[in-house]
C-alpha cells in the first residue's frame, strides 16, 4: 500500500517472547541487538518479529510498545495492519476462480468490467503483475484526507477514469494499487460474494486463520496495535486508511502467527494448485522480480519471494528463503520510508547467515579512489538537499535546481548517516558507464546507489535502489 528519533529506551527492550528460541543463544543475541539498533535508529514505537522453519517458530519476539499512549507492550500476538501483503491473497482468489472455471486471467479487463477505465486494454494478468500501466488512485495532494473516508468502487474508480495509461500494457513494470482494487471487484462479479466474504470463507477459513480481519474491525481488536509516523521529525499516531479504499489492495490486519499459517497453505496446495503457486512466484512478462501478487528478488544474492506491507501508521514484511527454507515474518507500528518492517527481516537474515552477508558486502575489482570520493561527496549533497552542487555536471544541477534536489533530500535524509560505501562494479548501457556501490546504513538498511561520470569527473547520471 501507501510508502510513505526520538522514543524512551524501555520501547526497545524485549517485551515478550511466546516460546524459548530454538536458535544458537549467540545467533539470538545478534537479532536481538538487530532488532533494537533498528527499532532506535527508525524510531519504531513496537515491532513483532517470527522466524519459522516448516511452519514452526523459532524465535518470537516482541519489542516496545503497541500503544505508547496507554503503555501497552507488544506482544507475539499483536494485531498489525499488513497493507499490501494483502495483494497476495487478492491473486490466489483470482486464480482459485479461474480453476473454478469462473474466469481467465488472459482475458481482458472488459469481459468483466466492461465500464472500468482501460478496461479493453488490459488484461487480469497485467492486472496481477503491475504491469498494465494503470493508474494509480492512491496519488493526489489529497490523498489523506480522501483515503480516510468511506468510498464505493465507483468513486475510486473516479480518481482514475480520465487519465491515461501510464505505458503500454506489458511493456514495463511499475506498481499499482489500482490493478488490485479492480481485481476485487473482478472477485465480487465472478464469484457473486462480496470481497470481504470471499476471502474469509474461500482463503482464511482453508488456511486456518481465526484471527486475521480488516481494518474495518480495529476497534473491536483487544490486541490491535496503534499506527505511528514521524512529520517533522515527530512521532504522531497515523491515520488509518479507510477498508472501502485500502479494500482489495491493502485492508487486512493479521498476526506473525497468523500470517505464517497462510505462508504454509499457501505454498502447500490448500489455497490454489501448485501450478498456480508457480505463477506466482515467477517474474510475469514485463517485469523481472514480480510474479502474481509477490515479488520475487534475492537479498544478498539469495533467492527471495514474499511482500512487504506499508500504511500509514504501519510497515511489515513476510519473506520466504527457498534455499534456506526459512520465513522471516516482521510487523511494526511504524509508517516511515525506509521501511522498518524490511529492514528487520534484512538484519535478522544477516544475523541467522553472516558468512552469506559479508559475501555480499565484498568490493568488486577495480575501485577508483578518486571515484568513490566524488560518489561520497554526491550523495552526501542529495541527502542533505545542499545548494553546493559543485559534485554534479550542468543539466543534473538545473535539474537539481528545478525541486530534484528537495525530492531527493526527503527520499534519502531518513535514511541516516551512511557506515560504508562499497564498491560493487561497473556497468554499461546506451548513456555511458555506470558505477555502482552499495551504501550501508546500519543493521538492515543499504541502498544501491549508482553514477555515471563525465570526462571531468562530474556526476552526469545517478541510480537509486
Amino acid at each position: 500500500m501507501l510508502r510513505r528519533f526520538c522514543w524512551w529506551m524501555v520501547c526497545l527492550a524485549p517485551a515478550a517472547m511466546a516460546s524459548p528460541p530454538a536458535l544458537d543463544h549467540a545467533v539470538s543475541t545478534q537479532i536481538d541487538s538487530n532488532v533494537q539498533a533498528v527499532l532506535q535508529r527508525t524510531g519504531t514505537p513496537g515491532a513483532t518479529l517470527a522466524i519459522y522453519r516448516d511452519g514452526v517458530a523459532v524465535y518470537r519476539h516482541a519489542y516496545g510498545l503497541s500503544d505508547r499512549e496507554r503503555k501497552t507492550p507488544a506482544t507475539v500476538s499483536t494485531t498489525y495492519e499488513i497493507g499490501s501483503i494483502t495483494k497476495q491473497f487478492t491473486a490466489a482468489a483470482i486464480l482459485q476462480l479461474q480453476e473454478a472455471g469462473k474466469l481467465d486471467i488472459n482475458a481482458t479487463l472488459a469481459t468483466y468490467l466492461p465500464d472500468a477505465p482501460h478496461a479493453r486494454e488490459v488484461t487480469l494478468r497485467q492486472l496481477l503483475s503491475h504491469t498494465s500501466g494503470m493508474p494509480e488512485y492512491l496519488d493526489g495532494p489529497d490523498v489523506e484526507q480522501w483515503a480516510v473516508k468511506p468510498a464505493s468502487f465507483d468513486q475510486i474508480m473516479a480518481r482514475i477514469k480520465d487519465k491515461p495509461l501510464d505505458f503500454p500494457p506489458g511493456s514495463r513494470w511499475s506498481y499499482s494499487n489500482s490493478g488490485y482494487a479492480l481485481l476485487g471487484r473482478v472477485i465480487e462479479v465472478t464469484s457473486k460474494e462480496s470481497y470481504e466474504h470471499y476471502v474469509k470463507t474461500h482463503l482464511l477459513a482453508a488456511a486456518g486463520m481465526t484471527h486475521t480481519y480488516n481494518v474495518a474491525d480495529e476497534a473491536q481488536l483487544a490486541g490491535m496495535a496503534k499506527g505511528y509516523r514521524h512529520t517533522d521529525g515527530k512521532l504522531e499516531l497515523a491515520p488509518t486508511i479507510h477498508a472501502t479504499v485500502g479494500w482489495a489492495a491493502g485492508n487486512l490486519v493479521s498476526t506473525v502467527d497468523e500470517l505464517e499459517r497462510w505462508n504454509v497453505a499457501l505454498r502447500s496446495g490448500k489455497i490454489v494448485r501448485p501450478a498456480d503457486y508457480a505463477l506466482m512466484t515467477t517474474p510475469a512478462p514485463g517485469s523481472t522480480d514480480y510474479g502474481l501478487g509477490l515479488f520475487i528478488d534475492t537479498l544478498d544474492e539469495q533467492p527471495r519471494i514474499g511482500h512487504t506491507g506499508g500504511s500509514f501508521g504501519f510497515t511489515t514484511s513476510n519473506q520466504y528463503f527457498p534455499k534456506q527454507d526459512v520465513q522471516i515474518i516482521a510487523f511494526t507500528n511504524n509508517g516511515d520510508n525506509p521501511e522498518p518492517g524490511q529492514m528487520l527481516v534484512t538484519a535478522t537474515f544477516e544475523a541467522l547467515y553472516p558468512q552469506i552477508a559479508a559475501t555480499a558486502r565484498k568490493p568488486a575489482a577495480g575501485e577508483d579512489a578518486a571515484t568513490t570520493a566524488v560518489v561520497h561527496k554526491a550523495f552526501s549533497q542529495l541527502q542533505r538537499g545542499d545548494q553546493d552542487t559543485s559534485a554534479f555536471g550542468d543539466k543534473l544541477k538545473a535539474k537539481l535546481a528545478a525541486g530534484l534536489s528537495g525530492r531527493m533530500a526527503r527520499q534519502l535524509s531518513p535514511f541516516g548517516e551512511p557506515s560504508s560505501f562499497i564498491f560493487k562494479g561497473q556497468r554499461h548501457d546506451k548513456d555511458g558507464t555506470w558505477n555502482d556501490y552499495r551504501i550501508d546504513f546500519g543493521p538492515g538498511n543499504s541502498l544501491p546507489f549508482g553514477v555515471r561520470l563525465d570526462a571531468d569527473g562530474k556526476v552526469v547520471g545517478i541510480s537509486i535502489g
